[in-house]
Protein backbone atom coordinates (compact mmCIF):
# COMPACT_ATOMS: atom_id res chain seq x y z
CA UNK A 1 0.00 0.00 0.00
CA UNK A 2 1.21 3.30 -1.08
CA UNK A 3 2.29 5.75 1.97
CA UNK A 4 -0.14 8.14 0.95
CA UNK A 5 -2.86 6.01 1.25
CA UNK A 6 -1.78 4.44 4.53
CA UNK A 7 -1.95 8.31 5.74
CA UNK A 8 -5.49 8.74 4.54
CA UNK A 9 -6.63 6.01 6.07
CA UNK A 10 -4.92 6.81 9.90
CA UNK A 11 -6.59 10.39 9.25
CA UNK A 12 -10.42 9.42 8.69
CA UNK A 13 -9.70 6.65 11.63
CA UNK A 14 -9.05 9.25 14.31
CA UNK A 15 -11.75 11.66 12.39
CA UNK A 16 -14.44 8.83 13.06
CA UNK A 17 -12.98 8.69 16.89
CA UNK A 18 -13.53 12.17 17.47
CA UNK A 19 -16.19 11.76 15.86
CA UNK A 20 -17.54 8.53 18.41
CA UNK A 21 -16.05 10.38 21.13
CA UNK A 22 -18.37 13.80 20.76
CA UNK A 23 -21.18 11.55 20.38
CA UNK A 24 -20.33 9.39 22.87
CA UNK A 25 -19.98 13.13 25.45
CA UNK A 26 -23.21 14.34 23.86
CA UNK A 27 -24.94 11.02 24.96
CA UNK A 28 -23.37 11.01 28.32
CA UNK A 29 -23.99 14.90 28.56
CA UNK A 30 -28.00 13.57 27.72
CA UNK A 31 -27.92 11.16 30.14
CA UNK A 32 -26.50 13.27 32.85
CA UNK A 33 -29.15 15.83 32.02
CA UNK A 34 -31.75 13.12 32.11
CA UNK A 35 -30.51 11.65 35.46
CA UNK A 36 -30.93 14.81 37.15
CA UNK A 37 -33.77 15.63 35.26
CA UNK A 38 -35.22 11.90 36.96
CA UNK A 39 -33.92 13.17 40.27
CA UNK A 40 -35.54 16.22 40.09
CA UNK A 41 -38.75 14.12 39.14
CA UNK A 42 -37.89 12.16 42.44
CA UNK A 43 -37.70 14.62 44.75
CA UNK A 44 -40.93 16.61 43.03
CA UNK A 45 -42.70 12.91 43.76
CA UNK A 46 -40.98 12.53 47.27
CA UNK A 47 -42.51 16.29 47.99
CA UNK A 48 -46.42 14.78 47.16
CA UNK A 49 -45.49 11.54 48.64
CA UNK A 50 -44.46 14.05 51.85
CA UNK A 51 -47.40 16.07 51.37
CA UNK A 52 -50.04 13.04 51.08
CA UNK A 53 -48.77 11.53 54.27
CA UNK A 54 -49.48 14.88 56.04
CA UNK A 55 -52.87 15.45 54.24
CA UNK A 56 -53.44 11.29 55.87
CA UNK A 57 -52.71 12.49 59.03
CA UNK A 58 -54.68 15.54 59.32
CA UNK A 59 -57.74 13.72 57.94
CA UNK A 60 -57.43 10.57 60.16
CA UNK A 61 -57.31 13.28 62.77
CA UNK A 62 -60.47 15.33 61.37
CA UNK A 63 -62.06 12.12 61.80
CA UNK A 64 -61.25 10.85 65.08
CA UNK A 65 -62.13 14.56 66.04
CA UNK A 66 -65.58 13.84 64.07
CA UNK A 67 -66.19 10.88 65.76
CA UNK A 68 -65.16 12.48 69.15
CA UNK A 69 -67.62 14.98 68.95
CA UNK A 70 -70.34 12.58 67.47
CA UNK A 71 -69.74 10.35 70.52
CA UNK A 72 -70.22 13.76 72.77
CA UNK A 73 -73.36 14.56 71.09
CA UNK A 74 -74.67 11.19 71.30
CA UNK A 75 -73.92 11.25 75.20
CA UNK A 76 -75.81 14.49 75.38
CA UNK A 77 -78.73 13.55 73.08
CA UNK A 78 -79.00 10.33 74.97
CA UNK A 79 -78.66 12.45 78.45
CA UNK A 80 -81.72 15.10 77.76
CA UNK A 81 -83.78 12.06 76.54
CA UNK A 82 -83.16 10.53 79.90
CA UNK A 83 -84.12 13.92 80.75
CA UNK A 84 -87.57 14.11 78.80
CA UNK A 85 -88.35 10.48 80.24
CA UNK A 86 -87.27 11.41 83.88
CA UNK A 87 -89.83 14.74 83.47
CA UNK A 88 -92.59 12.96 81.60
CA UNK A 89 -92.44 10.35 85.13
CA UNK A 90 -93.05 13.63 87.06
CA UNK A 91 -96.16 13.78 84.66
CA UNK A 92 -97.05 10.89 85.55
CA UNK A 93 -96.69 11.33 89.12
CA UNK A 94 -98.40 15.06 89.18
CA UNK A 95 -100.63 14.83 85.75
CA UNK A 96 -101.21 11.11 85.14
CA UNK A 97 -102.05 8.95 88.46
CA UNK A 98 -104.93 11.43 90.17
CA UNK A 99 -107.19 11.02 86.72
CA UNK A 100 -106.22 7.76 86.26
CA UNK A 101 -108.09 6.14 88.16
CA UNK A 102 -111.10 7.93 87.59
CA UNK A 103 -110.54 7.05 84.03
CA UNK A 104 -110.48 3.18 84.70
CA UNK A 105 -112.95 2.95 87.09
CA UNK A 106 -115.38 4.46 83.58
CA UNK A 107 -114.38 1.36 81.75
CA UNK A 108 -115.44 -0.41 84.82
CA UNK A 109 -112.16 -1.49 86.85
CA UNK A 110 -112.97 0.88 89.93
CA UNK A 111 -109.14 1.08 91.70
CA UNK A 112 -109.55 1.63 95.06
CA UNK A 113 -105.59 2.30 95.54
CA UNK A 114 -102.64 3.27 93.42
CA UNK A 115 -98.84 4.17 93.56
CA UNK A 116 -97.32 6.62 91.51
CA UNK A 117 -94.16 6.80 93.16
CA UNK A 118 -92.93 3.65 91.29
CA UNK A 119 -92.98 -0.03 92.60
CA UNK A 120 -89.56 -2.00 93.48
CA UNK A 121 -90.85 -5.74 94.17
CA UNK A 122 -87.69 -7.55 95.72
CA UNK A 123 -87.46 -10.75 97.04
CA UNK A 124 -84.87 -11.73 99.27
CA UNK A 125 -83.15 -8.16 99.08
CA UNK A 126 -83.09 -8.95 95.04
CA UNK A 127 -84.55 -6.57 92.75
CA UNK A 128 -87.12 -8.66 90.34
CA UNK A 129 -88.81 -5.83 88.87
CA UNK A 130 -89.81 -2.81 88.65
CA UNK A 131 -92.65 -0.33 87.43
CA UNK A 132 -94.15 3.33 87.23
CA UNK A 133 -96.89 3.15 88.62
CA UNK A 134 -99.42 0.56 90.01
CA UNK A 135 -103.45 0.21 90.57
CA UNK A 136 -105.44 -2.23 91.90
CA UNK A 137 -108.70 -3.44 93.33
CA UNK A 138 -109.48 -6.94 94.63
CA UNK A 139 -109.75 -8.71 91.29
CA UNK A 140 -107.02 -6.53 89.73
CA UNK A 141 -103.77 -5.21 89.47
CA UNK A 142 -102.75 -2.57 86.12
CA UNK A 143 -99.13 -2.24 85.90
CA UNK A 144 -98.38 1.41 84.33
CA UNK A 145 -94.93 1.54 82.15
CA UNK A 146 -94.33 5.49 81.11
CA UNK A 147 -92.08 6.61 78.41
CA UNK A 148 -91.44 9.91 76.72
CA UNK A 149 -91.01 8.36 73.42
CA UNK A 150 -92.11 4.64 73.72
CA UNK A 151 -90.41 2.27 71.62
CA UNK A 152 -90.93 -1.48 70.21
CA UNK A 153 -87.92 -2.93 72.66
CA UNK A 154 -89.91 -0.94 75.67
CA UNK A 155 -92.70 -3.22 74.81
CA UNK A 156 -90.97 -6.37 74.69
CA UNK A 157 -89.56 -5.00 78.37
CA UNK A 158 -92.47 -4.01 80.14
CA UNK A 159 -94.27 -7.43 78.90
CA UNK A 160 -91.36 -9.37 80.03
CA UNK A 161 -91.36 -7.31 83.70
CA UNK A 162 -95.29 -7.96 83.56
CA UNK A 163 -94.83 -11.67 83.82
CA UNK A 164 -91.61 -11.29 86.76
CA UNK A 165 -94.13 -9.73 88.44
CA UNK A 166 -97.29 -12.21 88.26
CA UNK A 167 -94.24 -15.11 89.13
CA UNK A 168 -92.95 -12.53 92.21
CA UNK A 169 -96.44 -12.62 93.44
CA UNK A 170 -96.94 -16.39 92.80
CA UNK A 171 -93.87 -17.08 94.46
CA UNK A 172 -94.50 -15.29 97.56
CA UNK A 173 -98.31 -16.42 97.83
CA UNK A 174 -99.84 -12.90 97.84
CA UNK A 175 -102.14 -11.55 95.16
CA UNK A 176 -101.96 -14.89 93.38
CA UNK A 177 -105.83 -14.66 92.67
CA UNK A 178 -105.94 -11.40 90.82
CA UNK A 179 -105.03 -10.60 87.55
CA UNK A 180 -102.49 -8.51 85.66
CA UNK A 181 -103.15 -6.14 83.02
CA UNK A 182 -100.72 -3.48 81.70
CA UNK A 183 -100.50 -0.18 80.35
CA UNK A 184 -98.41 1.83 78.13
CA UNK A 185 -97.95 5.64 78.52
CA UNK A 186 -96.31 7.96 76.29
CA UNK A 187 -95.73 11.73 75.93
CA UNK A 188 -94.91 11.10 71.92
CA UNK A 189 -97.05 7.75 70.81
CA UNK A 190 -95.68 6.73 67.31
CA UNK A 191 -99.16 4.88 65.26
CA UNK A 192 -97.00 1.82 64.65
CA UNK A 193 -95.74 1.41 68.44
CA UNK A 194 -99.30 2.68 69.62
CA UNK A 195 -100.43 -0.25 67.45
CA UNK A 196 -98.24 -2.86 68.74
CA UNK A 197 -99.16 -2.41 72.20
CA UNK A 198 -102.93 -2.71 71.40
CA UNK A 199 -101.53 -6.02 69.81
CA UNK A 200 -99.49 -6.83 72.64
CA UNK A 201 -102.62 -6.60 74.77
CA UNK A 202 -102.06 -3.73 76.37
CA UNK A 203 -104.32 -0.60 77.11
CA UNK A 204 -102.45 2.78 75.67
CA UNK A 205 -102.12 6.23 77.28
CA UNK A 206 -101.53 9.38 75.48
CA UNK A 207 -101.41 12.87 76.24
CA UNK A 208 -104.38 14.66 75.02
CA UNK A 209 -103.70 19.02 75.96
CA UNK A 210 -103.27 19.30 79.96
CA UNK A 211 -104.56 15.63 80.57
CA UNK A 212 -104.64 12.09 79.12
CA UNK A 213 -106.91 9.55 77.69
CA UNK A 214 -106.59 5.94 77.64
CA UNK A 215 -106.97 4.81 74.17
CA UNK A 216 -109.30 1.65 74.02
CA UNK A 217 -109.95 0.28 70.10
CA UNK A 218 -113.23 -1.62 69.72
CA UNK A 219 -113.13 -5.05 70.60
CA UNK A 220 -110.01 -4.66 72.74
CA UNK A 221 -109.27 -7.37 75.33
CA UNK A 222 -106.15 -6.91 77.62
CA UNK A 223 -104.03 -9.40 78.37
CA UNK A 224 -104.41 -11.31 81.59
CA UNK A 225 -101.11 -12.13 83.49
Amino acid sequence: MPENQLLNTTTLTFDQMMALFKETRAQMQETSAQMLENREQMKETDRRIKETEQLIKETDQQLKNYIREADKDRKKLSEQMGHLSNSFGEVVEHLLAPGLVEKFNKLGYHFTSASSRGTTFTYEGKIIAEVDMLLQNTKTILLVEAKAKPREEHIASFIERIQKVRKFYDLIGENSNKKIIGAIAGAMFYDNIQTLAIKAGLFTIVQSGDTVKIVVPKKFKPREF
